[in-house]
This record gives structure tokens, C-alpha cells and sequence, in this order.
């Protein structure tokens, strides 16, 4: 299958699996506190609230676990990435009243924006839920009833400040100059007729929880607010409403319906098919979940709420929450009043998808806040896109084109020192990479990625094919040999960031599609002899605005 020459780049990664005392061949991801590395592996989004059109955060949100999902799966493992929408409550019923919608045709219409988004966005999610299901409704009823059936929910009157907007309950201690801490409008609901979960019982098991698992909750500061709020004290939670018609009903009890978080928290179990329990199903395969990825303005509800009723059912905990910052524009917080709001729509059509991809997996450390300009994001995607991976590309293939009668090089020399650093560092990358993803650190991912084009352009320059194509071309064709087989193990460990683009590249190295799996890094090898088509430019660079 392989030629003498691929022969000898195999043996090459062979003979250096121990340098460093680092095997070069894994199957799955580097195991953590809190994954194996090689079990299933279902990963979530939150649902999406239909209030309103995609922004940027629903944007980054989509894009980050897809690089996760997408980076699991070319390791190897089985992988369900869910997303979806979120279309009951109080909020989505007036919005629907202002436009003169039924709430069933509002959500409808809304829905699909954010589903075209994902599509738009290349996400790969395996599952799109819509919370208005009758799939959806079942399960979470179903849910309901066994915890009914153990005593964790009771009926009572519930006098208190809720927010429509944030959909949330809040303590009279939590309002900040009346409001709530997000800024929203809060109105007091006065002895409305409410079932109750019994959350209070839980705040002793949450904080041994969070004492045994510290990793359960990320970053680590997102833990340490957990950890404060449960220590502050919990009240039982009410879990319905009689004052507004559009949500799952209660079982058994028509005139309420289910408080919208509940209903929305049961997604991550009702897409795998809970409670169906059968050996071959989704439910026992990915469940639990192994991350679920939200905004820090909703962690409370994935890191208290949602394992305390867990808890109650006696159902195993997702084992990973980790809770990613808030985008600015040009340092100013973004809203509508400002009307600074960022269109990922927008953004994609001026750009180009793996441009905007890129720029907001690199921009900022994932878990903090991130400043968003189109300075910035033209600086980057040229930089190192356009002028560093593209050119790159464009060099050698087209000096492989024009000196090589279109072929990859044939006759190759003994490699030099020089050589077997770069070749070795790409195809040790894929550790950094794995060690960067598993603690979804997304950022050191794609720094690591830009450090070794940077080298592989160092290598370049420092070799200098140009001239060797008149002094030596044997040594010539190896150089560009080495060249095409770290841009291979570059472009298919660059694929969860930039799908596209990295196939792109893999297509013009002549990479079979069944070769680009992450143990094809090692397992494989630029086939000597093949023919190639002439190279285009990936990245076109983007004009400035002067």
C-alpha cells in the first residue's frame, strides 16, 4: 500500500515514540480527573432561549464544542454532541403576543434561525432538540413523576422576585439597585400557587460534591462562586407556574406548568431518550453527560439545580461543567441600546466561516471575557491564516508543482538533524493538542497550532528550497517532501477549528479522505509519486479599510 519512501517516514515516527518518553500513538484523548479518554463522550451546549436572533455568544458557545466534538471523534471516540432550543416560558409567550403569533408559530420561526446558524457555523452537532417536542415533553414528565414519587416535590404558595427576562428566581439579597444581578427587571409575584422542589435538602450533598469532584466545575474561580452561593444557603426551588399557559404541563395537575428551567435542564436527558434504558440505546451509552459548556450567567442553573435534582432521581451527574466568559465590542459591553450588537451572520458573510471560527476559538483564554474588533479579527485571520499557514502551503506546493513535474518527490537523501526536529514536533503535536482539548483549554489548542506553522516557516526559510533547486535538487525534493508530510499532520490535526480549510489543504497534499483521522498522523504518510493539482491560495487575505 505505501511506497519504499512512506515506508521510511513510518519507521521514522516509529523509531522516535520514546524521545521524550512520549508514545506518538494514541487511541482517544489524555484521561483527567473527570474523563477517561476513551468512553463516549456526550457533549452540550445549553439550549438556545428563542426570544430573539443568534448573537456572537450563541455563535462562540456552537463553535467551542464543536471543536470539542470534532476533535473527539478524529481521536476516535464515540461522540453526541447536542444542541438546540429552548422555547417555553413566560418570555417567549410575549414575545409571540407582541408580534401577534401564536407562542407555536413565534418559536417555530425562531427556532430555525438558530438551527440555520449551527448549518452556517459548520457545526457538527449530532442532534438539533426543540424543547416543544412531544419527545422532549415525555421525558421531562417523566422525570417529573419519579420525582414526585420520592418525595422531592411538593405543592405550596411561593411569594418572591422573578425575572422574565433571565427567567430565574432571585432572593431579595441578590438585588442589586432593584434589579437583578444581570441587569434584568425583576417583578414580585405574590402567593402564586406553586409546586416546590426540595433544593434545601441538597445543600450539604452539593457541597461534598463539589468537595470531591474539584474539577467538576470550571474554571476553578466558577467553582468558587458555586461553592459560595450553596453556602449562602438553599431554599426550595418552585418549580411551577398558574400565572401564563405555555410550558410542559404538570402531570396529573394541568393548571400548572413546569418552571422553564426544569423543562430546559431535561433536554440533555431527553435527546439520548431517557428513560429508555435499553443496553443499545443513547441513554446508557452517553449518559451521563461528560461536559456540558454554558455562559457563566448560567452556571447557577448547571451546577446547583440541575445535580441537585439529578440527586433527587437518583441518576448519575454530568461529570463536567465549564462555564466560558462574555464578548465586548471594542471594550464596551454589547446591547441593543448601544447598538453594537455582533451578527455571527455578518461576521461569516464579510470574513468567511473558518475566519470567524478561528478568530474567536484564538482571541481570547477560553473561560474569561473577550473583546471583540474587526481590527483584531482582520489582524489575526491575516497573520496567521492568510500570510502564515496559507502562504506556507502556496510555497511548497507550488515549487512541488513547477519542480517536481507535479509529483510528490521520488528520490530522497538521509534526513539531517534539522529535519527530524520538524518532523518529530509535528507528530508529537497531536499531545499538545489532546493535553490542550481535554481540559478544554481551546486556546493553548490553537496557539500550538500557530507555533508549529511558525516553525514549519523557519524551516522553510532556514533550508531554502529555492536555491537548493540549482545546487542540490535531491535535497530539494526531500526538503519538500517533509514539508507536504508536516503540513498533512498540520492540516489534519487543524481540522476541528477550520473543517473546511483543512480538508482544502489535505486535498491539495492528494490525503486520501479515509486518512485523516488522527491516527493517520502516524499511521500514514504523504504517498511519494503522486500526482498533485496545481495549488490555490486557502486563505485569500482580507483588505484593510483604510
Amino acid at each position: 500500500m505505501y511506497g519504499p519512501c512512506t515506508n521510511f517516514f513510518l519507521n521514522y515516527a516509529t523509531s522516535t515514540r520514546n524521545r521524550n518518553n512520549i508514545s506518538l500513538s494514541i487511541l482517544g484523548t489524555p484521561a483527567t480527573t473527570f474523563d477517561d479518554g476513551k468512553s463516549p463522550f456526550e457533549i452540550t451546549t445549553p439550549i438556545y432561549y428563542v426570544n430573539d436572533k443568534p448573537h456572537i455568544g450563541h455563535a462562540y458557545t456552537s463553535i467551542s464544542c464543536d471543536v470539542i466534538a470534532r476533535f473527539m471523534r478524529l481521536s476516535g471516540r464515540a461522540v453526541f454532541f447536542l444542541s438546540g432550543t429552548d422555547e417555553h416560558g413566560q418570555k417567549v409567550e410575549q414575545s409571540a403576543r407582541k408580534l401577534g403569533l401564536e407562542p407555536q408559530d413565534f418559536v417555530d420561526r425562531v427556532s430555525k434561525r438558530f438551527k440555520d446558524l449551527l448549518i452556517l457555523m459548520n457545526i457538527s452537532n449530532d442532534e438539533f432538540i426543540r424543547t416543544t417536542s412531544e419527545k422532549h415533553k415525555a421525558s421531562v414528565q417523566h422525570l417529573w413523576r419519579v420525582l414526585v414519587d420520592k418525595g422531592c416535590i411538593y405543592k405550596g404558595t411561593y411569594s418572591g422576585w422573578y425575572s422574565i427576562r433571565d427567567e430565574c428566581f432571585y432572593n431579595e439579597s441578590e438585588l442589586v439597585d432593584g434589579k437583578a444581578p444581570t441587569g434584568a427587571e425583576v417583578e414580585w409575584v405574590a402567593k402564586e400557587e406553586s409546586y416546590f422542589f426540595r433544593l434545601s435538602d441538597f445543600e450539604e450533598p452539593l457541597l461534598k460534591l463539589y468537595q470531591e469532584n474539584p474539577e467538576m466545575i470550571a474554571p476553578r474561580g466558577r467553582m468558587n462562586e458555586v461553592v459560595g452561593f450553596v453556602k449562602g444557603g438553599l431554599k426550595d426551588l418552585s418549580v411551577s407556574r398558574t400565572s401564563f399557559k405555555w410550558g410542559v404541563p404538570v402531570p396529573d395537575d394541568e393548571d400548572h406548568i413546569m418552571y422553564v428551567w426544569m423543562d430546559a435542564l431535561a433536554n440533555y436527558m431527553s435527546a439520548l431518550g431517557y428513560p429508555n434504558e435499553d443496553s443499545d440505546g443513547n441513554f446508557v451509552k452517553f449518559w451521563p453527560a461528560s461536559l456540558h459548556v454554558v455562559g457563566k450567567d448560567i452556571l447557577r442553573f448547571h451546577a446547583v439545580y440541575w445535580p441537585a435534582i439529578l440527586m433527587a432521581a437518583d441518576l448519575p451527574l454530568p461529570r463536567r461543567v465549564f462555564a466560558h466568559g462574555w464578548w465586548t465590542k471594542d471594550g464596551e459591553k454589547i446591547s441593543k441600546s448601544l447598538g453594537n450588537v455582533i451578527d455571527p451572520l455578518d461576521l461569516a458573510e464579510k470574513y468567511g466561516v473558518d475566519q470567524t471560527r478561528f478568530f474567536l476559538m484564538s482571541e481570547v483564554n477560553f473561560g474569561s471575557d473577550g473583546d471583540f474588533s474587526h481590527e483584531k479579527m482582520v489582524r489575526k485571520v491575516n497573520t496567521n491564516l492568510a500570510n502564515e499557514l496559507g502562504n506556507l502551503c502556496q510555497r511548497t506546493l507550488t515549487m512541488v508543482y513547477k519542480y517536481c513535474d507535479m509529483t510528490v518527490p521520488i528520490q530522497l537523501q538521509p534526513l539531517n538533524e534539522e529535519d527530524k526536529a520538524i518532523l518529530y514536533k509535528a507528530k508529537a503535536l497531536r499531545i499538545t493538542c489532546g493535553e490542550a482539548i481535554s481540559t478544554q483549554a481551546i486556546h493553548n489548542y490553537v496557539a500550538a497550532m500557530v507555533s508549529m506553522i511558525w516553525d514549519v516557516n523557519k524551516y522553510f526559510d532556514e533550508m531554502q528550497p529555492w536555491v537548493l533547486r540549482k545546487t542540490d535538487p535531491q535535497r530539494m525534493e526531500t526538503v519538500l517532501y517533509i514539508l507536504m508530510e508536516v503540513l498533512r499532520c498540520c492540516a489534519i490535526l487543524y481540522q476541528p477549528i477550520i473543517p473546511s480549510s483543512a480538508n482544502r489543504i489535505l486535498d491539495l497534499l492528494g490525503v486520501p479522505k479515509e486518512e485523516r483521522m488522527f491516527d493517520h498522523i502516524n499511521e500514514a504518510s504523504i504517498r511519494k509519486g503522486a500526482k498533485i493539482v496545481k495549488p490555490h491560495a486557502v486563505f485569500p487575505r482580507i483588505a484593510t479599510e483604510s
